[in-house]
């Protein structure tokens, strides 16, 4: 019989410094999926508006990822359990916009998620970091961490527009602090198959990215945009909805992907 050697944790960032992508919906539902599917996972909130930790009904926030960014805490005691099967959570709080100007005078700033988080990683499966929708100190922290990016896109006008900023902050990332970032991949969101312009948008992005685009494409859909005022993730919430359905398909997509990797 041969045991299993459990590895560290894959830490996946999801990122795009354009607000309203479905980053952080993709962040929560997500990794939501992946402890469905019996994965053990840990989100960190690292955007200061705190939507994912609200998103999963988390409201009482004594660490968070400020905690977590300035050493101030050990990680255990910033890990909270959320109501959704195998998923953990570090919170985020209005505070770390404060962890962004504190950090300019540490040393090895840009590592300081990294350090945090090597205490926990045989803890996991899956780290996700929902990021914040800027390319300041903490995405920098998120990216130097992560082994991975996820970028949401919307199907919409624009679409592209700040993708060439993301894709540099990455090459930037990956010259100076983390050699081994990869692109997870770019995940098509807010897809409505009605509409002219999703559908040229889906053609383009895949144009212009060959082989880098998820197959899953997540749909402009009610009950995804209704499950975070109720505290719940779209797989708590409706798990028969369309949504719940793709995240589930995304989620399978990326442990195919990485276990294929493992095997070979």
């Amino acid at each position: 019989m041969r045991l299993k050697v459990q590895a560290m944790a894959k830490i996946i960032g999801i990122a795009n410094q354009k607000g309203g992508v479905g980053k952080t919906t993709t962040a929560v539902n997500f990794a939501a999926a992946l402890g469905v599917l019996e994965k053990k996972i840990l989100l960190i909130d690292a955007d200061p508006q705190a939507n994912a930790t609200s998103g999963l009904g988390v409201e009482e926030v004594q660490y968070s990822t400020y905690n977590l960014l300035e050493h101030s805490v050990e990680t255990r005691n910033c890990i909270q359990k959320t109501t959704t099967p195998n998923l953990d959570i570090i919170p985020s709080h209005i505070d770390l916009v404060a962890a962004e100007i504190e950090l300019v005078d540490k040393d090895n700033r840009e590592y300081m998620l990294k350090k945090a988080l090597a205490t926990v990683r045989d803890d996991y499966d899956y780290i996700i970091i929902d990021c914040a929708p800027s390319l300041g100190l903490i995405t920098v922290n998120a990216l130097t961490a992560a082994d991975s990016v996820i970028i949401p896109i919307q199907c919409e006008y624009f679409a592209l527009e700040g993708l060439g900023k993301l894709l540099n902050t990455i090459k930037n990332v990956q010259k100076i602090h983390n050699k081994d970032l990869d692109i997870e991949g770019l995940l098509l969101t807010m897809y409505d198959s009605r509409l002219r312009l999703s559908n040229q948008v889906v053609e383009e992005v895949n144009a212009h990215f060959p082989e880098m685009v998820f197959e899953t494409i997540i749909s402009r859909n009610v009950r995804l945009s209704e499950a975070p005022s109720f505290g719940e993730s779209i797989l708590n919430y409706d798990a028969e909805s369309k949504g719940a359905i793709q995240y589930l398909q995304l989620a399978e997509e990326v442990l195919l992907k990485n276990e294929n990797l493992v095997k070979n």
